[in-house]
Parts: structure tokens; C-alpha cells; sequence
């Protein structure tokens, strides 16, 4: 009983509104103490952990992604990629609402921070779909649900930090994620059109543009599509590791949103103010969970929960359906991060132990973690689009949750053949 102070601990002092590595870290020396009732011991594991986890030679890869979408950003590759898609697809029916999904989709193969994706296209979408006569549950919804595409398709920070966490491969983790995203941006595709088929009122035809527009549209995404094939390509060979691709797409996206786009000097400090703030931000939250981790090693509480399931006659999906439905619950009131940092010290052992495959495991949490980050009442991306375009709340949550179904489409998919998830990277070079 006493072991679950330490978690109470956590969530009371995250309904406080105390900062989220501050609470874990918190909850962790609290547990540590009450385990082994030695201050010095509590001193020495707090030196160690916070020294080891900032001193991590894997974690720059982090900052060179961050800074990856900021350049992105503020260069005005996002925009050049949904102007292109509008231009072809955007008269057709729901065209407007496809080409936002993947434009938001290809923004994200570029920099892998969701949030960001999230603003960045409900500043240059939103009032084009507006215009077009786009319903607000609709468009918000897209755009939510777009964004979330970013936790799969390469380079994804969450994929970097669930690698990080469980000693997994971090290049085989985001080759396997490729195809994932992929498939719900195909399922999106699919429920785009039913919805404009069943609701065409909320989803107008655009004007169309001319071939010239067209094709001049498309020459401005060879350096979006350059930096996805050259972060695609560099990890499937082995020539470079996740590190290099984050440090070289950064360096390409900054060159590319110079000579390509609107990078300027004030772009650029403005890129690199958030990526250290981002970076503090992740950081942070790494060191108070590893410090959580410590008292999660030292009570041996993973080690308990496999002994009871090992004594349980249960189907090892059964339990994966478990861990599903809680994550789920969970996600839908912590932020990505925290969350999956936390689970995954009671999930991981678990899935290891049930012979689970530890990468098809990290895309089936990420699939996870995209339904959270969308869905009432808390959403963090809701409040993201809800913020950016002035759509009520409630009208987001109802386009996402809507549109959701892709997700579950997909988790299911990967269920009936995790070969989804597992062919990829099997065939990369080592």
C-alpha cells in the first residue's frame, strides 16, 4: 500500500497544476525515500540519474528534430506544401480537407513535433477551408487529426524518447512508423470522402487552379520531399545514424528555408529560442521520470506485476487489450510525453516477458498516444487548433473524434498483421 503514495503524490501534484517533470520527479524522490530511508542513498541516485540522462549522447538527436521543424516553419516549407496540395486536389470535393491532412502529414516526416504541426497549419489551412465554405467541425478536425500523424511518420521525437526508454533501435522505430502513418492518412482519406458524400454542405468544392499554378505549386515541395527521401534513405542504408539525420536535416531545412522560402535572421533566433525551450522542456520531463524509473527499480513493482500475470491464465492479447483501453483513459489527461514514460516502465517489462515484438510494441503505444492527444476532455491538440483558430472546443473535439476511426482502423490493421510494423525495418541495412 505504501507504494502507491508515490503515484497519489504525482497526481495530486499534477492537479495543482505543479509542471509535469517537477511532479514526477517529485512523486520519484518521494518513493526512493520511503524505499530505502537513506538520504545520502536518496542524494547519490538523484546525482546519477539527472548526470546520465543529460550526458546521453543519443539525446541530440532531440534538438537537431525540434530545431528540423522550426526552420521548417519558419521558412514556409508547411505553407509551400499546403498550397501545392490544394492546388491539385482542392476542387474536388473534400479536396481541400485531403490536401490539409497531407500537407500536416509531410510537415511532420520534416520535424516530428506535433504541437507544432498542430499551430503551423491551423494558421495556414484554417482560413483557406474557412473561406471555401468548410464547416468548422470539419476543418478543426482535419487539422487535429493531421497533426498526429507526426508521433509516427519519421523523424518522430516520441519515437526517439520510447527508444531512449527501452534500449530499442531508434532507426528501426522510425522506419516502422512509416507505413502506419501512411495508413491513416489513407483511412483519413477514406472518411474525408464519406463525409463530404454524406455532409456535402460541409465540404464545398474549391476553385480550380491552372496547370501552370499546378506545376510551379509542386516545384516549391522538392525541398520538403527532398528532406523526407534524404531522412528516409539515411536510415534505411545505415549510412548515417538518427543523430545525423537530425543534425543534417536541420542544417538542409534552415539552407532550403532560405534559398526556397522566407527564412530570415529574425526566423532563424526565433527557431533556435524554441528549440532550447522545447529541449529544456523534454529534457526536464527525462530526468524526473528516470528518477521515477529509479524508485520504480528499487521497489521492483514491474517485477511483481509479471510474477501475478505469470500466474494468470490469460491471452497475451488479452492483456495487450488492457493496456490499450489504459492507455487510452490515461492519454486522454496527460500529455504524450509524461505518459509514455511513465507506462512504459510497468508496460515494457510486461510486453518483453509476454514475447511481444518490443517495435511493433513502440508504434501500437504511439497509436495510442494519437488517439489521447485528440480526444475530450483533455486533448492537448484540441486546445492547440481550438487556440490558433478561434473554433470552439467543442467543435474540435467532435471533428477528431470523428475522424479518429482512422487510427482505430489502422491499430487494428497492425493487430491482424503486425508484419505492417515489422517488414521495414527488418529489411534495413544493420
Amino acid at each position: 500500500m505504501d507504494f502507491l503514495l508515490p503515484f497519489i503524490t504525482m497526481v495530486i501534484l499534477l492537479a495543482l497544476g505543479i509542471p509535469v517533470a517537477f511532479s514526477i520527479a517529485a512523486a520519484g524522490i518521494a518513493g526512493i525515500f520511503m524505499v530505502t530511508w537513506d538520504l545520502n542513498m536518496l542524494i547519490s541516485i538523484l546525482g546519477m540519474v539527472s548526470y546520465n540522462t543529460a550526458d546521453d549522447y543519443i539525446l541530440t538527436t532531440i534538438p537537431m528534430f525540434i530545431l528540423m521543424a522550426f526552420l521548417a516553419s519558419e521558412g514556409g516549407l508547411a505553407n509551400n506544401l499546403f498550397r501545392a496540395a490544394s492546388s491539385w486536389i482542392g476542387h474536388i470535393r473534400g479536396g481541400l480537407a485531403i490536401a490539409t491532412c497531407f500537407a500536416v502529414g509531410i510537415f511532420g516526416a520534416m520535424s516530428g513535433v506535433t504541437l507544432a504541426a498542430a499551430t503551423v497549419m491551423s494558421e495556414i489551412a484554417l482560413p483557406q477551408m474557412r473561406r471555401t465554405g468548410y464547416s468548422d467541425t470539419l476543418s478543426a478536425g482535419v487539422v487535429g487529426i493531421g497533426a498526429t500523424t507526426d508521433v509516427l511518420i519519421p523523424p518522430s521525437v516520441g519515437l526517439v524518447i520510447y527508444g531512449i526508454a527501452t534500449e530499442t533501435s531508434i532507426g528501426k522505430l522510425l522506419l516502422a512508423g512509416t507505413i502506419p502513418g501512411i495508413m491513416v492518412l489513407f483511412f483519413l482519406t477514406i472518411i474525408i470522402f464519406i463525409w463530404s458524400f454524406i455532409r456535402p454542405s460541409d465540404a464545398p468544392k474549391a476553385q480550380k487552379v491552372i496547370w501552370s499554378e499546378r506545376w510551379k505549386s509542386l516545384l516549391l515541395t522538392l525541398p520538403c520531399l527532398f528532406l523526407i527521401l534524404m531522412t528516409l534513405g539515411a536510415l534505411y542504408t545505415g549510412i548515417c545514424t538518427a543523430t545525423e539525420v537530425g543534425a543534417l536535416g536541420a542544417f538542409l531545412a534552415g539552407v532550403f528555408g532560405i534559398f526556397f522560402g522566407h527564412l530570415k535572421w529574425v526566423g532563424i533566433v526565433r527557431a533556435l529560442k524554441g528549440t532550447i525551450r522545447t529541449t529544456a522542456m523534454i529534457f526536464m520531463i527525462l530526468i524526473g521520470t528516470f528518477i521515477f524509473s529509479s524508485f520504480m527499480t528499487l521497489s521492483g513493482i514491474p517485477q511483481k506485476i509479471i510474477t501475478v500475470v505469470s500466474t494468470m491464465e490469460i491471452n497475451r492479447w488479452v492483456i495487450i487489450l488492457g493496456i490499450a483501453i489504459s492507455y487510452f483513459v490515461i492519454s486522454m489527461f496527460m500529455d504524450e510525453l509524461p505518459l509514455l514514460l511513465i507506462t512504459l516502465q510497468l508496460t515494457f517489462p510486461l510486453i518483453i516477458f509476454l514475447k511481444f515484438d518490443p517495435i511493433w510494441y513502440g508504434i501500437f503505444s504511439m497509436l495510442l498516444v494519437m488517439m489521447g492527444l485528440i480526444f475530450p476532455p483533455i486533448g492537448m491538440i484540441c486546445f492547440v487548433v481550438s487556440a490558433a483558430s478561434k473554433i470552439p472546443l467543442y467543435n474540435v473535439y467532435k471533428g477528431t473524434s470523428i475522424l479518429m476511426v482512422a487510427i482505430v482502423l489502422t491499430i487494428i490493421s497492425i493487430f491482424i498483421w503486425p508484419e505492417i510494423v515489422l517488414w521495414l525495418p527488418a529489411t534495413m541495412n544493420r
